[in-house]
């Protein structure tokens, strides 16, 4: 595609659109869920902190799935992956309503369903997007695809808040079911290509093979930095995602401004990702990251001490949006200028594997917070702190001056 034909451009920016839907599907099904919590509860009974579990493990299986997927689809392609994945996700909401319990919420909130969330995500998305754009592309497509989850996010927050007040929680979990199945179709756009009639495909910079590429990442001290700020981020997301409905709820606003701030959040993180992924092509990426996590830290600070009305929220979902799926283009980024492309999806997977181990505690701990204290204080004071560490353990990172070539 470098320097290629229109017609081989026009395929690349498809690939990109399909993934940017994709995506929306697939983050706007995550960026959803804390909606459901309450409405969950008063039906069912189980508590905030029992519910709260339920989506704590579904965002660590998030996790848990990504390197899984990422290795299957750099095996067997990213088309068939996300094919399941689609069924999967509309399996699991369809099942939800069905069985209310705290094991049936595990099974199918924490292990179906995240299991199709992960298989229409970042790690095969960006993985795919990586191993098939050239590399001075690379940044602003990743960029553009990363804030198809934010799109996501800005369209179906409103959207399933309306849906829930309107026709109840379990009419709108059966809606997730259906818009999964939308994912089926654009699973084709990501059929490998064929190479021209006598052509050998083009090797991919990286390790010879996946035993070797794990075992160079997870001996380097980079990977390990990248992935301690990755953490972070998983925290982060989830308990906003989660309990920002609750806050809400606990400053005595109006229940639908949750719907609101989330797709304001979207709304915002739509250029912070566009602009993020510019900006890992002109600047070092492990300082990029470092500001994003830091700006994290001061809009939480601020947000402590600002009166709680309506505008703060909308503010503080401002600025939390712009940085908050903004720290994956340069993330992913780094992966591939470390340990090169051809087993991005894989690594790249890894890393989302350490961001859902965050979320798994920003989820839980949350609604353990709540329950014990009557408010989410500790958590903001968390937030602070696991910003200021994330801002400082990208900083070590050896960055290359250029992306990896691949070998002779």
């Amino acid at each position: 595609m470098r320097g290629g034909s229109t017609s081989g451009g026009t395929a690349a920016w498809g690939l990109v659109a399909a993934a940017f839907v994709v995506l929306a599907i697939s983050m706007g099904a995550v960026a959803t869920r804390g909606l459901f919590l309450s409405p969950i509860n008063t039906t069912t009974g189980l508590g905030i902190a029992t519910i709260s579990f339920a989506a704590a493990v579904g965002a660590l299986m998030w996790g848990a799935w990504q390197p899984v997927f990422g290795a299957l689809a750099d095996r067997y392609g990213a088309a068939v992956v996300i094919f399941w994945g689609a069924l999967l996700l509309a399996l699991g909401s369809a099942l939800m309503p069905t069985m209310p319990s705290a094991l049936g919420l595990i099974f199918s909130m924490g292990i179906l369903s995240a299991a199709g969330q992960a298989a229409g995500s970042m790690s095969v998305l960006m993985g795919t997007i990586g191993q098939r754009l050239p590399a001075e592309k690379r940044g602003l497509a990743t960029g553009i695809v990363n804030a198809g989850g934010s799109a996501g996010q800005l369209v179906f927050a409103p959207i399933f808040a309306a849906a829930i007040a309107t026709y109840g929680w379990m009419s709108a979990m059966y809606g997730w079911a259906v818009i999964a199945l939308a994912m089926l179709p654009l699973a084709l756009a990501f059929k490998q290509p064929q190479a021209p009639s006598g052509a050998a495909p083009a090797a991919a910079p990286g390790p010879a093979n996946l035993r070797a590429a794990l075992r160079e990442a997870t001996g380097s001290a980079n990977y390990w930095f990248l992935m301690g700020g990755f953490f972070v981020c998983g925290f982060h997301i989830s308990f906003l995602m989660t309990h920002m409905p609750g806050v809400i709820q606990l400053c005595g606003l109006p229940p639908a401004l949750a719907g609101t701030s989330l797709a304001v959040i979207g709304l915002f993180n739509i250029g912070g990702s566009i602009l993020a992924g510019l900006a890992a092509q002109r600047w070092p990426m492990k300082l990029l990251l470092s500001v994003l996590y830091a700006s994290r830290g001061i809009g939480v600070a601020a947000f402590l001490v600002a009166p709680k009305t309506e505008t703060t929220i909308l503010v503080f979902s401002a600025w939390m949006g712009v940085t908050f799926l903004a720290t994956v283009p340069p993330t992913a980024g780094l992966v591939g200028k470390l340990f090169g492309t051809r087993y991005l999806a894989t690594l790249f997977g890894v890393t989302l594997f350490a961001h859902q181990v965050g979320g798994f505690f920003g989820a839980w701990f949350g609604g353990l917070a709540v329950e014990a204290t009557g408010s989410y204080d500790w958590m903001w004071y968390a937030d602070m702190a696991l910003a200021v560490f994330a801002a400082l353990i990208n900083l070590p990172i050896r960055e290359p001056r250029a992306p990896r070539l691949a070998p002779a």
